[in-house]
């Protein structure tokens, strides 16, 4: 009996020992199970995802930007769908105006030195004025082609035809094809619209060589590669109708321009672009009013060759990337020109002219501007900023004059004043929203020679209906 007891007594010893080890076991096994039940309905909802993803962008084209990595952000739409109320084009309306007070009459502003362009480059008109309004329509066509028209609504009740482009949707290998009236992609702030530049007017160096922005008639193609790193390549065809162009009847296209940009990030709060653009031109007969030493009216024209070179770089900084609260912005370009043709001074319009012909001689020139820029948003909609712009006269070779035809150097008091136009820009702005904005905005011009304008203006912008995203 004692001997039975002590068996019953190990056996029960030995079969309790590992209870804790097999109830262990059961509860990973149970974990285990648990996780793989997770993983198998994930990669059901991700397979799921994916499929729905496939067949929108097989209905909708694919775009050549990727958001993760492309320097500019473009909203498109949805794609139309049938049916006779199915097209629905979002539709805005900016509004903008100021109020300004300057030392110089703005109605004569003219950049010393430099030929003058013919574009919308004076400062701001004295008192208060109804700015430049923009009408923007655009949609996705169908599947393959979306368009955009901004109409621009000036102050002197006329519409304009800022932009009106096609844009293809669903190119492969990261083309994108661009065909009617556009802003050219060349140098940073060109392609950028009036109302969503960092101040109210456009740097020296636009106003002089490019008539405050280019836009033309003609078409682009643009590819961005397959990289981690944002590299872009494009090329233009245009017509040639703005500065430093004349448009012509000719079979042939009147200027063309290529460009190059890359981009990437430096860390999570800082991102770059930089880029080299060049524009091909040959104006015939681009003509402008100027007087001569005697304060008479002249014409002179040019015909030739124009080259411009543009190189730009913009840095954007914002703490973890979030822009909400504070960031800063450092933006910059380098203009360089060669021209090189034919001269003419006519004088012939007045009743008594001083030379009695049209007389004509080689000219060529090599001039340069830059400017630089930063603007940092300090708190939430609060923002300050400061620009610098230079432009350099360069060399000027005036065959007119050098080869004693009768006009001095100064009888061409635009072209041949070696001047070094500078001016200093302050500015401060408040956004209560992303559709609104009030800005200050002081400068010191000293584009004329011998004279400095004191320029001081109050500016609105206001923006109705659908807003689309800004570029980088």
């Amino acid at each position: 009996m004692h001997r039975s007891t002590l068996c019953a007594m190990a056996l029960a010893v030995v079969w309790s020992a590992p209870l804790p080890v097999r109830a262990q076991g059961a509860e990973l096994s149970m974990i285990r199970e648990e996780i793989r039940q997770l993983k198998d309905a994930y990669e059901k909802r991700i397979q799921g995802l994916e499929r729905r993803l496939a067949e929108a962008e097989s209905r909708a084209g694919k775009t050549e930007h990727d958001a993760a990595r492309a320097a500019t952000v473009v909203a498109h739409p949805g794609a139309r769908a049938g049916g006779e109320n199915a097209f629905n084009p979002a539709i805005s309306l900016i509004l903008q105006g100021t109020a300004a007070r300057s030392s110089q009459d703005p109605e004569t502003y003219r950049i010393s030195g430099f030929a003058p362009s013919g574009g919308e480059i004076a400062p701001a008109s004295r008192g208060a004025n109804l700015g430049e309004s923009e009408l923007v329509v655009t949609a996705n066509i169908d599947p393959y082609f979306r368009g955009l028209l901004i109409a621009a609504l000036t102050p002197e009740n006329e519409v304009e035809v800022e932009e009106a482009f096609f844009q293809t949707l669903a190119l492969d290998h990261g083309l994108t094809l661009k065909g009617g009236r556009f802003l050219s992609g060349i140098g940073y702030q060109n392609e950028v619209h009036q109302h969503s530049w960092d101040f109210q007017d456009a740097p020296l160096a636009y106003k002089a060589f490019l008539g405050g922005r280019r836009n033309d008639d003609g078409v682009q193609l643009k590819w961005v590669a397959p990289t981690d790193l944002f590299i872009e390549f494009g090329a233009e065809l245009g017509r040639g109708r703005s500065f430093p162009s004349t448009a012509r009847s000719r079979n042939a296209a009147g200027a063309w321009t290529v460009f190059a940009h890359v981009g990437g990030d430096i860390g999570t709060g800082t991102a770059w672009r930089a880029g080299l653009s060049h524009l091909r031109t040959s104006p015939r007969g681009r003509a402008f009013e100027d007087a001569d030493s005697l304060g008479n009216p002249v014409t002179q024209s040019f015909s030739g060759r124009s080259r411009l070179w543009i190189a730009d770089f913009v840095l954007k900084w914002a703490p973890g990337g979030n822009a909400a609260k504070t960031n800063f912005k450092l933006q910059g370009e380098y203009f360089r020109r060669r021209e090189d043709g034919q001269l003419s001074f006519d004088d012939t319009a007045r009743a008594a002219p001083r030379f009695g012909a049209v007389l004509s001689d080689t000219y060529a020139s090599l001039q340069s501007g830059w400017y630089l820029q930063s603007v940092y948003q300090f708190m939430p909609r609060w923002r300050i900023g400061y620009r610098y712009d230079r432009l350099n006269f360069g060399r000027v070779d005036n065959g007119i004059v050098a080869n004693g035809l009768g006009p001095t150097a100064g009888d061409f008091p635009l072209l041949m004043s070696d001047h070094r136009p500078a001016r200093s820009t302050l500015m401060f702005d408040w956004s209560p929203t992303e559709f609104s904005r009030i800005r200050l905005q002081l400068a010191s011009d000293k584009s004329r020679v011998g004279l400095t304008d004191h320029q001081a203006l109050i500016q609105y912008i206001f923006s109705l209906g659908a807003h689309g995203a800004h570029r980088f």
